[in-house]
């Protein structure tokens, strides 16, 4: 592992998640479209459980935040109230004059020569990532809205919202996971840029002389969720933002950076947004969007901290950090050392030989078992029993329970007891049926 190339890395990690149904190229039989991908059956419980793993941390677990879902379509003024139809939502974009193949200026070596052919680029240009579409059958100017480029703004939108219905005290945060689209310039690097995307945000609003310190217990957080998921810390380096970089509402901004096969780039990242928002569509909709404190009588417009998590980008630096090979009874080994927390299946069961029926009627019987506790819980009977191993162990199954012919008392002494085997060890343990799903829960 050690030794793999890093084009190497990425090429096999695409490589498995396409062969094991983890992620697929969008609208693949039509030749797919840049940009797009699509989740398959074992790579939407892998971004369910992280997704679900996230709210459990920051919702439930938590006394003071707030969850919300709101709408992607929006009245188009909130983007001009937040900057986004300006050039604080733009990217540098050149376009070569003879394949007119379009690149970000930012990411070329060569602000002259076309990468693709050779041709000559034209002068860059600010490019508006966002995606325009029409609402109704109102044509021209009136119809026009925007998919949004972000979820943060929903959030900062329903601020009033919540405050009339929950009445909550400061400090408390909103929270919220949904899609956000972005028209990319050139979107590459497989899940992590990308065109359609899904973001899980915060939104924790806070008085401006706490800032700081609550800016500094969301770091903290942050950096807590990646190890619980399984993101490789040592591969995880911070970057503070200098003022230039930064997005035009940030103040400071702190980004997680992560050592991607493609690169050193940007994983996750917390801001500073001050009252920017708030203040910005108080004046744009005219409405009051500050906060009472019943206890000082004080009127002020609340400051905001925003932990920001890119769901894609989550799943492949945990692929990164998860994508092993080893050695295992003189064979190369390829297995996704993922935390049982976010694995697809939790453990796989399979009857040892599935010409047997009366061991396959028993393994039935323990699935079925295991199920009712356990949901993400996988059969698997294809092939002999050291295929099942192989592929459980590339698609992260931390364990797999196999019923024998001592288990149905060949052999007396273990009567009732099945085969686990460990995903990272291979190592094979005897448990009883008793003690089965405790074990593995």
């Amino acid at each position: 592992m050690a030794d793999m190339k890093e084009n190497d890395l990425m090429e096999k990690i695409v490589s498995l998640c396409k062969r094991r149904g983890f992620v697929f190229q969008g609208s693949d039989i039509y030749g797919g479209l840049a940009g797009t991908w699509d989740f398959g059956p074992l790579g939407i419980e892998l971004k369910n459980n992280i997704k679900n793993l996230w709210w459990k941390r920051f919702v439930h677990n938590r006394e003071d935040m707030y969850g919300v879902d709101a709408a992607i379509l929006m009245n188009p003024r909130v983007w001009e109230a937040s900057g986004h139809t300006g050039a604080g939502f733009s990217d540098p974009m050149v376009e070569c004059n003879k394949c007119q193949h379009r690149f970000r200026a930012d990411h070329l070596d060569d602000l002259k020569k076309c990468a693709d052919c050779g041709g000559v680029l034209s002068a860059p240009r600010q490019f508006n990532m966002m995606f325009e579409t029409r609402t109704g059958s109102t044509s021209g100017e009136e119809g026009k809205v925007y998919l949004r480029p972000e979820t943060a703004q929903g959030m900062f939108v329903n601020f009033k919202n919540v405050m009339d219905s929950i009445h909550p005290k400061l400090p408390f945060g909103m929270a919220q996971i949904g899609k956000a689209f972005r028209n990319e310039i050139a979107p590459r690097d497989f899940i992590f840029r990308v065109r359609e995307l899904e973001q899980m945000e915060i939104e924790y609003f806070v008085r401006e002389s706490e800032w700081e310190t609550h800016f500094a217990h969301w770091m903290g957080e942050m950096k807590s969720w990646m190890k619980d998921v399984g993101v490789d810390v040592a591969k995880v380096h911070e970057l503070d933002v200098e003022e230039a970089d930064r997005a035009h509402y940030s103040k400071k901004t702190i980004d997680f950076e992560f050592e991607f096969p493609q690169g050193t780039k940007e994983l996750y990242g917390i801001a500073y947004r001050t009252d920017f928002d708030l203040k910005n569509h108080a004046e744009h909709s005219k409405v009051d969007l500050s906060y009472f404190d019943e206890e000082t009588k004080e009127r002020f417009i609340p400051h905001v901290i925003e932990p920001t998590f890119g769901v894609e980008r989550t799943i492949l630096a945990i692929l990164v950090s998860a994508y092993t090979e080893d050695e295992m009874n003189g064979e190369v080994r390829t297995y996704l050392k993922l935390a049982p927390s976010i694995a697809p299946y939790r453990v796989c069961v399979s009857p040892l030989l599935k010409n047997k029926p009366e061991l396959v009627a028993k393994a039935r019987e323990v699935f079925t078992m295991l199920k009712k506790n356990i949901p993400n819980v996988a059969w698997d009977d294809n092939g002999n029993i050291g295929k099942r191993y192989r592929r459980q162990d590339e698609i992260g199954t931390p364990a797999c329970v196999v019923i024998d012919f001592d288990t149905l008392g060949e052999n007396p002494e273990l009567l009732d007891t099945v085969t686990i085997r460990d995903r990272d060890t291979g190592t094979q343990t005897r448990v009883t049926l008793s003690e089965l799903t405790n074990y593995i829960k």
